[in-house]
Formats: C-alpha cells, sequence, structure tokens
C-alpha cells in the first residue's frame, strides 16, 4: 500500500475531501443571510472559509491520530483507509501536520481579528481547541457521547453564526434559525458514520451516542434533524418581526428525494455497504446548504 500511494496522496487522503463540504456549507449560508441583508464581504467570505477549511483539516488529521493511538481504527474498521493505521504516515508526522495546520488557520485568522473585533478572536480560539477536543485530551468529546453536540454546535451554530457575524458584527434570532439546518445536517454525517461502527466502537471504549443508545436511536435522530431541517425554511418564511424572505427560501425542498433516499439507506443498508449512505449524507449537506444559501440570498 506504502508503494502504491504517494506521500502527497497520503496527506490528502489524511484531509478526507468529502468532508471538507462540511466546512463551506457553514461559512456559506452564514454569508448569503449577510448578503440578504446588504452587509456582505467578499473579502472575508474568502479567508472565513480557508480558516474553516483548516479547522476541519487540523480536525481530520487529530481524529486520525487519536482514533489510531486508542485502537478506534484497526484492521476491522469498515470505513475509507486511515493513513495511521495503514502505515502511510507516521505518528511523528501527524502530529507536525497538526500544528502547521492550525497554526496556519490561527495566523489567517488573524486578519479578521484585526479587521472585525477582539470577539473574533475568541471564536477562531474556541473552534480550533474543539478540533483537537473532539478526539484528544484527558476527556475526548467523540469518546463520552457528546461528539454529535460538538459537530452541531461547532458546525452549525458556530461557523454559520461566526460568519454572519463577521459581515455584520449582529447575532440575531434569524442567524441562529439559519445555523439549525447546517448543524442537524452535518451531524448526520457523523450519525451514519457512527451506526455503521458500533460494534468496533464498542470494543474500543468510544462511547458514541450509537453505542450508548443503540441503532435505532440513532435511525430516529437522523429523522428528526432531517425533519427539522426542512421544517426552518417555512419558519423563516412565517417571521413578521425579523427579516423577510421570498419564495426562495423553499428552495432546500429540492433535495427532499435525497433525505427520503438516505433515511431509506439506512434502514436497509449494514456494513460497509453503509459507506454509500454516508457518501450521500455528506452530498445531502452540501445541497440543501447551497440550495439554502441562494434562497437566503435572494
Amino acid at each position: 500500500m506504502e508503494k502504491q500511494i504517494s506521500k502527497i496522496q497520503s496527506w490528502l487522503l489524511a484531509s478526507r475531501p468529502k468532508t471538507l463540504l462540511a466546512a463551506f456549507v457553514p461559512v456559506s449560508v452564514g454569508s448569503a443571510l449577510a448578503i440578504h441583508n446588504a452587509k456582505f464581504s467578499y473579502l472575508f467570505f474568502v479567508v472565513a472559509l480557508l480558516c474553516s477549511v483548516l479547522i476541519q483539516v487540523g480536525t481530520n488529521f487529530t481524529n486520525d491520530l487519536f482514533d489510531y493511538l486508542k485502537g478506534a481504527d484497526n484492521e476491522k474498521r469498515k470505513g475509507p483507509l486511515r493513513v495511521l493505521a495503514s502505515g502511510l504516515i507516521s505518528v511523528k508526522e501527524m502530529k507536525t501536520g497538526i500544528v502547521l495546520v492550525f497554526a496556519t488557520a490561527f495566523l489567517l485568522g488573524l486578519y479578521l481579528v484585526f479587521s472585525v473585533d477582539i470577539y473574533v478572536l475568541y471564536i477562531g480560539i474556541f473552534c480550533i481547541i474543539s478540533g483537537i477536543l473532539y478526539t484528544a485530551g484527558p476527556y475526548p468529546l467523540a469518546y463520552h457521547g457528546l461528539g454529535d453536540l460538538f459537530v452541531f454546535i461547532f458546525f452549525g451554530v458556530v461557523g454559520t453564526m461566526g460568519t454572519y457575524y463577521l459581515h455584520t458584527q449582529e447575532i440575531t434570532l434569524t442567524s441562529f434559525l439559519v445555523s439549525i439546518p447546517v448543524g442537524a445536517l452535518i451531524t448526520n454525517i457523523l450519525v451514519v458514520n457512527n451506526f455503521r461502527d458500533v460494534d468496533e466502537d464498542r470494543a474500543a471504549n468510544k462511547f458514541t451516542l450509537a453505542v450508548i443508545l443503540g441503532r435505532t436511536f440513532s435511525k430516529y435522530q437522523l429523522i428528526i434533524s432531517i425533519m427539522i431541517s426542512y421544517l426552518i425554511p417555512l419558519i423563516l418564511f412565517l417571521q413578521v418581526k425579523s427579516d423577510v424572505f421570498s419564495g426562495w427560501i423553499f428552495l432546500p425542498l429540492l433535495s427532499l428525494p435525497i433525505a427520503f433516499t438516505t433515511i431509506k439507506m439506512l434502514y436497509t443498508l449494514k456494513g460497509e455497504a453503509l459507506n454509500k449512505t454516508l457518501e450521500l449524507t455528506a452530498k445531502l449537506s452540501a445541497i440543501y446548504g447551497l440550495l439554502f444559501s441562494i434562497g437566503l440570498a435572494f
């Protein structure tokens, strides 16, 4: 395997490219709401997106490292290839990569801090620390049933509201509402991943919600998250005291067939076949996010 995959390809694999859409969606939705309110900054959007992607990559690197060290990634794994478990990247190299990626994100973020205010620094530090503590530290969140909550808050609430704040220096009820489907659908990616890996995670003492509460709970969790996500556009449309949105806000409904297919696959597929469900769940998050962003902007 090492002879077939170059070092550059190994780092690309470690970055988990298919998950990087999760870094784009909150920045896109938060910026779209800023466009709606005529307070959009193109430069802020680009820098925020770069920081978001780098933090996502750094989090993925950290997950790869500590899942490997804790024994969660092994030969029984059903998911995609992991570079440490397969010997493509050493522990020392991964630690160096983690520091470089997070440091780059921090340095880029300083531009936003000096351009906006000190609160942006607090948001950035929170995001970086959270990315590390997801699987590292004395109480790794992902190993104690807190991974889902972390993803919802980090990618949904903080990512979306934080981006909106960059453009407007405002925290509003609407920015919170638009963050809900972002966080819910991105969290569903983790739900499917943990649903697939229940047996392996239990053996590695990784107590995800799927391990603690069972696969049936995970199915309901995914369905409820999807229902809430498609309810939010209606709530936004019916608001009378804040932002006014046109019928474009219902664009995300075009992604409903994908949502139904995702639910069906979770109920019918098992084992490695769930990798297809995982991929479709990520696509649903991205497509919904794109349609939602367009609807908000108009």
